[in-house]
C-alpha cells in the first residue's frame, strides 16, 4: 500500500499537467469554434480512436515490431562500437570522425535510399530507426569505459589482471550507468526514426495512419495515431528506466 501511494504521488503533478492541458484543449475547441480539420476536440479523437474505422491493432503492431527492433539494433551497435573505441586508440581514431560523418547526414534524405535498396517492409524503418539512435550509445558507452577512477586501473595493475579482465571488471560495469542513460535516448530516437520511415513510403504503421487521413483532412484519426505513437514512446521509456533502476541502482547518482 505504501508502495502504490508513493507511485501515486510520484506521478500526480505529470497526470495532473496532462488533464489540465487536456481540458483547455476541449475548451479551447468548443468555444473557439475551431474547425475539426484544424484542431480537433480530444472527444473526437476519443471517438477516432476507438472506432471502426481504423484497424488500430494491426498498425500498432507494425510499427511497435519497428521501434522495438531499431531500439535493439541501436542499442547493440552502439554498445559494440564503444568497446571498440574504449579498447583501442587505433581504433577509436579510425572510426569516431566516420560516425560523426554518418550521424550529421540527414535521415529523412537517407531513408528514400533504404527504401530503394530493400524495398518497402519492416526492416527498412528499423535500419532508419537505429541510424538515429545509435550514436547517443555509442558516445555514451566509450565515455562510461574510459571516465574512470584511475585508482581501480592501477589496483587491477598492480594484481597484474590482463587488459581483457580490466576491462570486463573495472570499465564495463563503470559504464552500466552511461549505457542505460543512452538507452533512455535512444527509446525515443526509435520511435522517431521508425515513424520517419513509414511516412517516406509504407503500406502499414502508424505513420502510414497519419499520411493517409492527412491527404483527407481526417485530423481526429491523424492526432489519434500521435497519441498511440507517444504512447509507444513513453512504454519503451518506461521500461528502459525500470531497467536502470534493477541493473543499475547507483546510475542515478551520476
Amino acid at each position: 500500500m505504501n508502495r502504490l501511494l508513493r507511485c501515486l504521488s510520484q506521478n500526480l503533478p505529470a497526470t495532473a499537467l496532462f488533464v489540465a492541458l487536456a481540458l483547455a484543449w476541449q475548451l479551447a475547441s468548443t468555444y473557439l469554434d475551431i474547425r475539426e480539420y484544424l484542431l480537433p476536440s480530444p472527444i473526437a479523437v476519443w471517438r477516432a480512436l476507438f472506432g471502426d474505422e481504423i484497424p488500430w491493432s494491426r498498425h500498432i503492431w507494425v510499427t511497435g515490431v519497428e521501434i522495438l527492433g531499431a531500439f535493439v539494433l541501436s542499442g547493440v551497435a552502439g554498445v559494440l562500437l564503444g568497446l571498440a573505441i574504449a579498447w583501442s586508440n587505433a581504433i577509436s581514431r579510425t572510426l569516431t570522425p566516420f560516425l560523426v560523418f554518418v550521424n550529421t547526414l540527414p535521415k529523412v534524405a537517407v531513408a528514400p535510399l533504404f527504401l530503394v535498396w530493400m524495398g518497402y517492409g519492416i526492416v527498412p524503418n528499423m535500419l532508419i530507426g537505429a541510424l538515429i539512435g545509435f550514436f547517443p550509445v555509442v558516445i555514451n558507452t566509450a565515455v562510461g569505459l574510459t571516465q574512470i577512477d584511475q585508482d581501480l586501473i592501477d589496483l587491477g595493475r598492480v594484481f597484474n589482471a590482463p587488459k581483457w579482465k580490466v576491462f570486463a571488471k573495472i570499465r564495463v560495469p563503470n559504464a552500466y550507468p552511461y549505457i542505460l542513460s543512452a538507452l533512455k535516448i535512444t527509446a525515443t530516437a526509435a520511435v522517431v526514426g521508425a515513424i520517419v520511415g513509414e511516412f517516406v513510403a509504407s503500406q502499414r504503421g502508424l505513420g502510414y495512419v497519419i499520411i493517409t487521413s492527412q491527404s483527407s483532412m481526417n485530423t481526429p484519426v491523424a492526432f489519434a495515431a500521435l497519441i498511440l505513437i507517444s504512447i509507444l514512446g513513453l512504454l519503451l521509456f518506461g521500461i528502459v528506466a525500470w531497467l536502470s533502476r534493477v541493473l543499475a541502482p547507483w546510475a542515478g547518482e551520476i
